[in-house]
């Protein structure tokens, strides 16, 4: 059974930063790309960042670029998010996705705010 997990979210102050987590099992996870998407509320979901099963980071906004970076543990089967000069517009639920697939897990909440 495929299982994902996220952890890291929290409260931070504009500038700060967080790292998410996301622990997954059931699946060899060497061999797969995996996926951040946040969506705030109200709005629709929005993709983040991929990295390829050989490491390949990719971080899709240009808002986030400079900002966040994507990477992958496989020894620990746990998949990354370092946010950092975080901004009230990165507030929303952060959750990540066994790319190309359907497999998700519950999500973490970031909330930026002073």
């Amino acid at each position: 059974q495929v299982q994902l997990v996220e952890s890291g979210g929290g409260f931070v102050q504009p500038g700060g930063s967080l790292r998410l987590s996301c622990l997954v099992s059931g699946i060899a996870f060497s061999q797969y790309p995996l996926a951040w998407w946040r969506q705030a509320s109200g709005k629709e979901r929005e993709a983040v960042a991929l990295i390829s099963s050989g490491g390949i980071p990719t971080i899709y906004e240009d808002s986030m670029k400079g900002r966040f970076s994507v990477s992958r543990d496989d020894a620990a089967n746990t998949l990354y998010l370092q946010m950092n000069n975080l901004k009230p517009d990165d507030t929303a639920l952060y959750y990540c996705n066994l790319a190309g697939s359907n497999f998700r897990g519950p999500g973490t909440q970031v909330t930026v705010s002073s």
